[in-house]
């Protein structure tokens, strides 16, 4: 998020920050639906960690631009008490696309997301993998929770940012596929149909993304530190090599209806909520789901070099990012110091 450091509120400045970027970095810097926002992407990493040390450098150079312009720079899922009045659609003919699409519900507040690649090696793969994914989704989104306020108040939820983005259509956990053909067929009717211009404006949980041969999952909220998005980075991993490997979700936990109500519990609770497992047929808490798929997913880490980042996501279990918001915005400075904090965190950790 760019901010006004006088202020710490959203800056609407995309338009001029792209034009003073360096050359390394304008190519891995692009315009968001909000000109308060900007996407930094690291290229392809062989590791975790490869990508983390690529993302520190990224956040770096970006926030040494911005204090060229007379910005600031942060990450969270939201920003604490921006509203959708001062929110401005970024130009470019995605973004005209989009608000032709979406008309005034592209002015919503913006929302800030983690989305993490893992290459497969084949398309079968791919929707293997993303069928796997589907039950443990809202364990990673409550893991990474991280947008507590809405509007300059205190929403109630761990993650905000969920029900903001539930506005935009094609959202949420798509259904399981039959294979890759069965993806192609349902997305190529809607792309004949023009329901929209290409597969990149379905904003699912989790997607495969054919043009680059991976499958991305997009449910986390933004992270503040470099840390604990090397965690979640390296939990994803290991969920798509246990599930092409082990295949160790249950049919059962990715009934829609189970889906559903487990993605708004960890919404709502983060990682203090007990989801719906159908199989046990009880209420389990998220840090005793994560102790189990952190068990499992232990020699894939081991294999794929992202050991001790995934020993990481422990930490999100006792620190986790919506409660640090809410401990930091009961401070003397409130919201505005809270923001001050996200933009000190940014090149942290």
């Amino acid at each position: 998020m760019l901010l006004d450091p006088w202020t710490w509120g959203l800056a609407q400045a995309i338009e001029e920050v792209l034009p003073r970027l360096p050359g390394a970095l304008a190519a891995r810097v692009t315009a968001e639906t909000h000109a308060g926002a900007a996407e930094l992407a690291t290229g392809v990493n062989a590791t975790v960690g490869d990508a983390v040390r690529e993302l520190r450098d990224l956040r770096t150079a970006m926030r040494e631009t911005c204090a060229e312009c007379g910005l600031a720079v942060a990450s969270a899922g939201t920003h604490p008490f921006a509203v959708w009045r001062e929110t401005a659609v970024s130009s470019g003919e995605r973004y005209e696309v989009i608000y032709g699409s979406m008309r005034e519900l592209a002015r919503r507040e913006p929302t800030f997301a983690l989305h993490v690649h893992v290459g497969v090696p084949e398309p079968e793969d791919a929707i293997r993998a993303v069928n796997g994914l589907r039950a443990h989704l809202p364990v990673l989104l409550a893991l990474s929770a991280n947008s507590p306020f809405w509007q300059g108040r205190d929403s109630g939820l761990a993650s905000a940012r969920t029900p903001l983005f539930q506005a935009f259509p094609r959202v949420g956990i798509p259904r399981a596929f039959d294979g890759y053909a069965d993806y192609v067929r349902s997305v190529d009717l809607l792309l004949r149909l023009e329901a929209f211009p290409e597969p990149t404006f379905l904003w699912w949980d989790v997607r495969p993304q054919p043009r680059f041969g991976t499958i991305e999952v997009r449910i986390m909220d933004a992270q503040v530190t470099l840390k604990a998005t090397a965690a979640l980075a390296a939990f994803v991993q290991c969920l798509v090599a246990l599930e092409l490997r082990n295949g160790v979700a249950d049919e059962r936990q990715a009934t829609p209806e189970v889906l559903v109500e487990n993605r708004f519990l960890a919404a709502r609770d983060g990682v203090e909520a007990a989801l719906i497992d159908p199989v046990r047929e009880q209420r389990v808490p998220v840090a005793e789901l994560v102790g189990e798929l952190l068990e499992l997913c232990a020699p894939h880490a081991r294999e794929l070099g992202c050991a001790a980042e995934l020993a990481s996501v422990e930490d999100l279990l006792r620190e986790p990012g919506a409660a640090h918001q809410l401990a930091v915005a009961r401070g003397p400075d409130r919201l505005p110091g809270l923001v001050s904090d996200l933009a000190r965190e940014f090149g942290s950790g």
